[in-house]
């Protein structure tokens, strides 16, 4: 199985945490995913349900008419009652609580939201499941930073108290 992910390109309200909030792409979101997978194909897409991916990964489905499905389970980390704040908010209201979460996302997850370790568990149940159901496909996966730095983390071997070090560029293209 060949799997390409995806991360989803600028939203509406770019620079916030954005976890379970239901953003839509912005115009240049968009374009910015146009311009990762241009010239590429794949049998099958699978998207986060969420609009920033959802919306991109049906367009593409469409377009190179190819199967597109969706998993829960590739949602962006839980922020809880960060959801929706900047990080110079936080750093002004909780700069404790944001130092260690950065310092440590796994042991310190945002008061109300997710562990990184739910995070991963989930993203790679959903990768185990969606590798048995396509076997030697093409999958493209459309999802959010959080997953793909899980992903990239379990391949290289990287802890989940360094998960923040991982750069993933909106509209980012890696193939794993």
């Amino acid at each position: 199985m060949s799997i390409t992910l995806l991360r989803h390109g600028e939203t509406e309200r770019p620079g916030r945490y954005h976890g379970r909030s239901d953003i839509a792409l912005s115009r240049q979101g968009f374009s910015q995913m146009e311009i990762a997978v241009a010239g590429a194909d794949w049998d099958h897409i699978l998207s986060s349900p969420l609009r920033r991916c959802a919306d991109f990964a049906d367009a593409l489905a469409q377009r190179l008419n190819r199967p597109m499905s969706s998993d829960a389970r590739l949602c962006e980390l839980d922020f809880g009652e960060w959801e929706g704040c900047t990080a110079a908010e936080l750093q002004l209201r909780v700069p404790e609580a944001l130092g260690r979460f950065w310092s440590d996302p796994d042991q310190h997850p945002p008061p109300r939201g997710e562990a990184v370790s739910s995070l991963r568990d989930r993203v790679l149940a959903a990768l185990s499941e969606q590798a048995a159901v396509h076997g030697a496909k093409r999958l493209l996966i459309v999802t959010h930073g959080g997953p793909i730095r899980v992903l990239l983390a379990q391949r290289d071997g990287i802890a989940l108290n360094q998960l923040l070090s991982i750069e993933v560029a909106l509209a980012a293209r890696i193939e794993l």
